[in-house]
């Protein structure tokens, strides 16, 4: 430990995940204490935003100390592995004659490393060294401001300065605060460089509904109190931390049911013109390795129906009080994976053919199901698909997914008897349910696009003639 040098060591931080998620789990570590590692070297696997990601190390060295151990969930920006890296540049340096200013100028040129991202690094800086110059200075202070908003647009900003009156919080916290009208200037911060943090809110809050005399130092053996609940019956129940994949879909979840006011429509249809034309395509030669199921004739039907209602397709901007109208559609499907419930999406589902819808769905469940879905797959949805009629389930009532402003969901598909050309036969029937954002669909246009989906369906020859 006494050879570990602030000069030699390098700590490097849990990156920014970019997609305004604050924290990740590490699931499993690939190197430890003593390894030698290279620049682009796998060294940990974290979770995070739904998806298990390979994180390399970018630089060269031999690792000191792992700071956390594996299944621990880890904030942004905080160290979680060192590395020496005085290995590597030691044999030449050691044999110059005045080794003292090499050490002095490496520090200096550590803001300019690549800045880590969720996959891989920026680029590279260039290995050419330029010369100090006269006025350090000017680019000092240029360096400074140039760190400040990069760790303000991280949410790690430095503590604010007396004529900064806005104060520090990361979006969600500013939102809870609003929710919970609370005015964050009369906050005190706790967290690390003046942040306030969903703590810090909820003390305030406590505050001003609690006695004075609870923040008395007589109050300080209250915290004791979360210690209690230790002592449940393991034989009776079992406690499993919120975490990963499972809290980031009940925040998403809960702060889509209380911004969204939800309205739900539900249909049910004749399907078995479908479920046929489901069983030709499988035998087409066009569609040969490729998996066709009822799933990709019902998402090409809900495409249909958006190109006719292209208003469904949209999205609610509060801050600038606008409606966003999309033309494009990024169609999102609901998959239930060993880690939870994750919604990657089709890029531009609209412009493919059916051959090639069916490719696409087939690799975003094949990577679903292996573990393997990219945050990226799963950003700027526009609408969705729950197929919970693999559950034997008849229909539900969905949940829109954050950003979106409908959600189709298809029940099991069952023999039913059913009223044909004036006689009662039995006939594959099913119920479909769309929920949608009342705040930009009214029930005209919700009940349009439903309408439109099951008489596709109904009569899939209506995927030619309205297409």
């Amino acid at each position: 430990m006494t050879t570990m040098t602030n000069a030699s060591v390098r700590e490097f931080k849990m990156p920014d995940v970019g997609e305004g998620l604050t924290e990740a789990e590490i699931l499993k570590w690939y190197v430890q204490p003593g390894d030698t590692v290279t620049d682009g070297q796998v060294v940990c696997e974290v979770e995070t935003a739904k998806a298990a990601v390979e994180l390399p190390i970018p630089y060269d060295g031999v690792v000191r100390a792992l700071h956390f151990p594996e299944g621990t969930t880890v904030d942004v920006g905080t160290s979680i592995i060192a590395v020496d890296v005085a290995g590597a540049a030691a044999p030449a340096e050691e044999e110059a004659p005045a080794p003292a200013p090499a050490p002095a100028a490496e520090p200096e040129e550590k803001p300019a490393a690549r800045q880590p991202v969720l996959v891989g690094y920026g680029v590279a800086t260039s290995s050419t060294r330029r010369r100090p110059r006269k006025a350090p200075a000017p680019d000092a202070a240029v360096q400074q401001a140039a760190a400040a908003v990069q760790q303000e647009l991280n949410g790690h900003a430095p503590a604010p300065v007396a004529n900064v009156a806005r104060p520090l919080a990361k979006p969600p916290v500013r939102k809870l605060a609003k929710d919970l009208g609370v005015d964050l200037t009369t906050v005190v911060p706790t967290g690390p460089d003046g942040v306030i943090t969903r703590e810090d809110v909820h003390a305030a809050v406590a505050a001003v509904q609690a006695p004075q005399e609870q923040p008395a130092p007589v109050s300080a053996p209250a915290p004791a109190a979360p210690a209690a609940p230790v002592s449940y019956d393991t034989a009776r129940e079992t406690r499993i931390p919120v975490k990963g994949v499972r809290k980031a879909t009940a925040a998403a979840m809960v702060g889509s049911a209380f911004t969204a006011p939800h309205v739900t429509e539900f249909v049910t249809v004749d399907v078995t013109r479908t479920m046929k034309l489901v069983e030709e395509l499988k035998q087409d030669k066009e569609f040969t390795g490729l998996r066709v199921n009822p799933l990709l004739l019902i998402a090409k039907a809900l495409l249909v129906a958006i190109k006719r209602n292209p208003e469904i397709n949209a999205s609610w901007d509060e801050a600038a009080q606008e409606i966003v109208v999309k033309h494009y559609v990024n169609l999102g499907i609901a998959a239930a994976t060993p880690r939870g419930l994750i919604v990657p999406n089709i890029k531009d589902a609209h412009a493919k053919t059916l051959p090639q819808l069916a490719e696409s769905l087939g690799e975003l469940v094949s990577t679903a199901r292996e573990g393997r879905t990219s945050p990226s797959a799963m950003q700027a949805g526009t609408v969705t698909i729950t197929n919970v009629g693999v559950f034997g389930v008849d229909t539900g009532t969905p949940i829109l997914n954050p950003g979106e402003s409908a959600i189709l969901a298809v029940g099991a598909i069952k023999p039913q008897p059913w009223v044909h050309k004036g006689k009662v036969k039995p006939r594959q029937v099913t119920t479909l349910a769309l929920s949608f954002d009342h705040r930009l669909v009214d029930g005209e246009l919700g009940s349009k696009v439903l309408a439109d989906v099951a008489a596709i369906l109904e009569q899939p020859k209506r995927l030619i003639s309205w297409a």
